[in-house]
């Protein structure tokens, strides 16, 4: 998010830019698929999606949808060859960050300065000069996002103060690269979990990607909260045999079936991460808090840095949803901030069009989150009629 803020905004004349990057190297290789609403030239094209297509056309006015489709066609060409490219199969996160900084070390019409190394909190708040603009990119874990929020005289303090987190559940992530062309529906998804009891093996369709006759698939499974604490962050599918067979077993089984439809084989390690399946997002995705209130009582006994400058949530810094990578949709908030930025207009006015902006992405993120939860849970009742109407909410 760092890379593609700092490239868009390169791109555009009047910005003095300074890019803190904490990793020296690109080294994640993990798969990502990007969503085709980033290049979408029409809005029936960026409503496409079968999963929560209504929801846009719900949640946004069709003029807001229009002058995010303008923004597109205002991209720099040459970022904007990049998403193309990115967007026609899988794609490594290091290909990725690679090409973006490759892009910005080419120059545009704002100067960027990159610095290498972390920053703390501490620091950060050191280095805001009033007037100053801060885009927290910083991830899941973000520096800025609880800071954002004063805390009020006689409330609780609370180190979350600005974050919504709702638990969907606990799962491990599968992801393997596949030697043979293969694709999933909803039905292969089925039958290739008959035999499956308590665990079922479930690829995504919509990140299951081929190319040049290998396909990258992406599962998860559903485990328990006590199982998700006895593993590892990270491990491979032999240690997941050993250590927690019947887990594995829904694995293999549903391997077993693709291997036998298709006569191809695994030609990658089989890479498990256990994650808490959270959908999230920052009550405030700037400071306007701050500004709203000039607030007072910063440890110094001076104004609190966040009263002058101004600072914004980028990507999963904001949002954050477990069930499509959210790497897309930063990207689209990472436009809508460039431009906004760009336009010159009044920085409260600025505050407000992004937080309505946020909000309407998280109205979306949510309401795609909680269905595709919703149909998960089903499918894996489907052999028991009644597991299955429990699940069910009939008018």
């Amino acid at each position: 998010m760092g890379l593609i803020m700092a490239a868009m905004l390169q791109a555009k004349p009047g910005f003095s830019i300074r890019l803190y990057e904490k990793r020296p190297t690109y080294t994640r290789t993990r798969m990502v698929k990007l969503s085709s609403y980033l290049i979408a030239d029409s809005l029936s094209a960026y409503s496409a999606d079968e999963v929560d297509g209504d929801n846009v056309a719900a949640i946004f006015d069709a003029t807001e949808l229009e002058a995010g489709l303008s923004n597109r066609r205002s991209v720099d060409p040459k970022l904007l060859s990049l998403i193309q490219s990115w967007i026609q199969g899988f794609c490594a996160l290091n290909v990725i960050e690679a090409g973006l900084s490759a892009l910005i070390e080419d120059g545009g019409p704002s100067p960027v300065e990159r610095v290498l190394g972390g920053v703390s909190l501490d620091q950060a708040l050191a280095m805001i000069a009033p007037d100053d603009i801060w885009i927290d990119c910083t991830g899941s874990n973000s520096l800025l996002r609880n800071q954002l929020l004063p805390e009020k005289v006689g409330e609780p303090s609370s180190a979350e103060r600005n974050t919504s987190t709702i638990r969907l559940e606990y799962a491990v992530n599968v992801t393997f690269l596949y030697g043979a062309p293969y694709h999933c529906n909803e039905y292969c998804k089925y039958y290739k979990n008959q035999g499956n009891g308590q665990y079922k093996f479930i690829p995504s369709v919509d990140r299951i990607a081929r190319d040049a006759g290998v396909t990258h698939v992406f599962g998860i499974i559903t485990i328990a909260a006590e199982e998700f604490a006895a593993m590892p962050p990270q491990c491979k599918g032999d240690y997941l045999r050993e250590n927690f067979p019947a887990v594995a077993a829904s694995m293999d089984r549903f391997i077993e079936q693709i291997d036998q439809e298709t006569d191809g084989k695994i030609i990658s390690d089989i890479d498990i991460v256990r994650i808490p399946l959270n959908l999230y997002h920052a009550r405030n995705a700037t400071n306007r808090e701050w500004r709203a209130e000039h607030a007072d009582g910063y440890p110094s006994g001076g104004e609190h840095p966040f009263s002058r400058a101004s600072v914004f949530l980028v990507g999963d810094s904001a949002i954050g949803s477990p069930y499509f990578q959210s790497i897309s949709l930063g990207f689209e908030c990472a436009m809508f901030l460039a431009n906004l930025l760009q336009q010159g207009i009044p920085m409260p006015e600025v505050f407000d069009r992004y937080e309505a902006r946020i909000y309407k992405q998280w109205l979306r993120v949510y309401m795609r989150s909680k269905a595709i939860k919703h149909n998960k849970d089903i499918f894996e009742q489907l052999d028991d009629t009644f597991g299955v109407l429990e699940r069910l909410k009939i008018y």
